[in-house]
């Protein structure tokens, strides 16, 4: 696989994981962090501009998985390049945004807080 359709497929992932929360947020109605709010991705933004968000994150997905790529859900390489951008922009989402929703860090054992 060319290393260009490698960075398709990983990029594809993280568009897509992206997506996902800001959707979810957008169709319940709850507002949540945006790079348009006020400090950029601190503030909220309304579940208007969250849905509209999640849906152009969406819509880079595509373009990088089936456009600028071509993505094949059964060549291995394509799913693990896809499946490894979930999960660092999982864990780097849950790193920048744990600390603003209360998720931050386990409590360590005895600790009070």
């Amino acid at each position: 696989m060319p290393w260009a359709q490698w960075i398709a497929c990983f990029f594809g992932g993280v568009f897509f994981t992206n997506a996902v929360p800001h959707l979810v947020r957008g169709v319940t109605g709850q507002p949540f962090q945006t790079p348009f709010a006020k400090p950029s991705g601190k503030g909220l933004s309304s579940s208007s501009v969250n849905v509209v968000w999640g849906w152009f994150n969406l819509v880079l997905a595509y373009a990088l998985l089936f456009r600028a790529g071509d993505f094949d859900i059964h060549a291995s390489g394509h799913v693990a390049a896809f499946g490894l951008g979930i999960l660092l922009m999982g864990l780097m989402s849950a790193h920048l945004f744990g600390p603003l929703h209360g998720g931050s860090r386990p409590q360590q054992p005895g600790a009070t807080g």
